[in-house]
């Protein structure tokens, strides 16, 4: 393939979502149209096939743009491919499910609901542009396109967060805006000191250069903390299991499913994994994200089996295998040797995760409005995803022997056990994320079911299949999963198994003997919580001293400003009397000089 129709291809899978922003606002200015409407039709929900045919047809390449920014640079490569190919699926997928699932929105829109008009043509306008953002991250190699469509994508999401408008949809999309600008204002930090020091535009200087740099490791902390609230490390993912409750069912698969792995895909690109000159100085730093991200793996599940809403089971489950994901980067840094062979499975678990973690998104809503399907198929159809995720079969078999093998190759067998207890907290979150939906099915069978190929059972139907035979079609992208012995499969196995004892123990010790839980189960958010209202605590504190000393500021601007005006009111008589002066100038000259005479005279006599 020529590098035109590369850059074609890379040009029109940034543009075309947000040619469908400005059709209708055009349309209706060349129709002389007063009211422009923003419909979720199927060529609204074609704004990532562009970047679907890049992914699958494109060849290795770059892209050039001197006049861009500071200079684009635009890159496919083997990674780049199949972040490019699952995250347009993702989105495709779950636009065509928007259609379906704000169906009751559009048909009040159209009866003249104002305020269902406005939320509906809002979705309609950030949902292409958080997708340009999130495409343009993936395949910028400079440091601002970077940044641009880093900072589009998570902006821009903030307005698919409250789409409700409720009052929990405003307090997760409160949690979700301070933590962005929190890990917006560390990268941008971040970027910026290491693209100063180091004379670098592009990302691989960058990378190259932290490995070396002075002050590098501090630049690195910047850019782990600041990805890592993307990425929902420990501490740093409170907005997680509130936004995604409260979002609508499509914009909560892709925000689990794709734009988490932005951070992912930030610290790959910005931290000096794989370079041995690093090693020494970056280890501490690998460290920590290796602890910091097991801890999360671990603790996301304990909070995340404790949930009643399935989408906040899912979101701690995201948390909790985002902390695998920064404990395999962590441990790229410890012993960069062993990052050639981590990298892929790294970015096979991005891939798996994001398509089976959407694919459960969805079937909460499919829970919501189960289709004509027998129960036990669909029952089935729900399960498969849980089970893939959980490492039984599919791409979570293929993920888990991509990253143990590495690690076992690498004297790491000690973490691979980690990553094993963590997984059967997986189980447990995916256990209890079925229970969720199982309960709210039965009642919404009840209310009548769904067409089978309505957008909505369509949809998620096609992403269940991609999800699962993703190691298939994988290859196609230069990227071929290895699938693990007969003999070894027990010890994949082992977590999930021991994670469904746990659970059906769980159960049966609660329906003997039911638990008061309510006051003491722990709220989504966990720590958004004590925090909020020890801010709330030490606002009501220091509000009365802070009155006093607005008070004390303003007599103090007050003074000053008397001060000020009597100086402009001297200042003003001494103007008058220059002007007084000078009108009498003449008769004053006069009657110095009869004084001067009169005084000679007088003398001499």
């Amino acid at each position: 393939m020529s590098q035109a129709i590369l850059g074609g291809l890379m040009i029109a899978a940034l543009l075309w979502p947000l040619a469908l922003i400005l059709r209708e606002p055009l349309m209706a200015a060349l129709t002389s149209r007063s009211e422009v409407r923003f419909p979720l039709d199927p060529l609204w929900a074609s704004a990532p096939l562009p970047a679907l045919a890049l992914a699958l047809l494109g060849a290795d390449g770059n892209l050039s743009l001197s006049a861009w920014l500071l200079g684009g640079v635009w890159v496919l490569d083997e990674p780049r491919r199949v972040l490019l190919a699952f995250t347009a699926l993702l989105w495709l997928f779950s636009g065509w499910y928007a259609r379906g699932y704000l169906a009751g929105e559009r048909d009040r829109a159209n009866a003249g609901n104002g305020a269902s008009a406005a939320r509906l043509a809002r979705f309609a306008v950030l949902w292409p542009l958080t997708l340009s953002g999130n495409l343009l991250l993936l395949v910028a190699e400079d440091i601002a396109s970077f940044y641009l469509g880093f900072a589009v994508m998570t902006f821009a999401a903030y307005g698919l967060v409250i789409h409700a408008g409720t009052r929990d949809a405003l307090t997760g999309g409160r949690a979700y805006l301070i933590m962005a600008v929190l890990g917006e204002g560390l990268i941008l930090g971040g970027l910026l000191w290491g693209a100063g020091n180091l004379d670098a535009l592009t990302l691989s200087e960058l990378r190259e250069g932290l490995a070396t740099a002075p002050h590098g490791v501090w630049i690195g902390l910047l850019l782990w903390l600041g990805f890592g609230v993307k990425a929902g490390v420990l501490g740093l993912h409170l907005w997680l299991p509130l936004a995604h409750p409260v979002a609508p069912t499509p914009a909560s698969a892709v925000l689990s499913g794709a734009m988490v792995k932005a951070g992912v895909v930030g610290w790959m690109a910005t931290l000096p994994l794989g370079e041995s000159a690093a090693a020494a100085a970056f280890v501490g730093l690998g460290r920590a994200m290796l602890i910091v991200g097991l801890v999360g793996a671990v603790g996301a599940a304990l909070l995340g089996v404790c949930q009643r809403h399935p989408k906040a089971v899912l979101a701690y489950s995201s948390v909790s295998q985002l902390g695998m994901l920064a404990a395999l980067v962590g441990t790229g840094l410890v012993t960069p040797s062993l990052w050639p062979s981590l990298a892929p499975a790294v970015v096979l678990f991005a891939a798996h995760h994001g398509l089976n973690k959407g694919a459960l998104f969805l079937g909460v809503g499919i829970g919501e409005h189960p289709p004509r399907m027998p129960t036990w198929m669909l029952a089935l159809l729900l399960t498969l995803p849980a089970l893939s995720l959980a490492g039984v079969l599919g791409s979570g078999l293929a993920t888990k022997w991509a990253f143990k093998a590495a690690l076992y190759e690498g004297g790491q067998s000690a973490l691979a056990t980690w990553l094993s207890v963590a997984a059967v907290g997986t189980t447990l979150l995916m256990a209890r994320t079925l229970w969720c939906q199982w309960q709210g099915e039965r009642q919404a069978r009840l209310d009548g079911l769904t067409p089978l190929f309505a957008p909505m059972p369509l949809a998620w139907l096609l992403l269940v299949v991609s999800a699962l035979t993703l190691p298939l079609w994988l290859p196609t992208l230069g990227l071929a999963p290895a699938w693990p012995p007969r003999d070894e499969l027990f010890g994949f196995w082992w977590p999930a198994l021991f994670g469904v004892a746990l659970a059906l123990l769980a159960g049966w010790r609660i329906h003997r003997w039911p638990l008061r839980l309510a006051g003491r189960r722990p709220p989504a958010g966990d720590l958004w919580w004590p925090l909020a209202r020890g801010l709330s605590r030490l606002w009501m504190a220091t509000a009365p001293w802070l009155v006093r000393l607005a008070a004390a500021k303003a007599a103090w601007v007050a003074w000053w400003v008397a001060l000020e005006e009597a100086g402009i009111s001297m200042l003003d008589a001494l103007g008058e009397s220059e002007t007084w002066l000078r009108r009498h100038a003449a008769v004053l000259m006069m009657m110095v000089a009869m004084g001067l005479a009169l005084a000679l005279l007088f003398s001499t006599a």
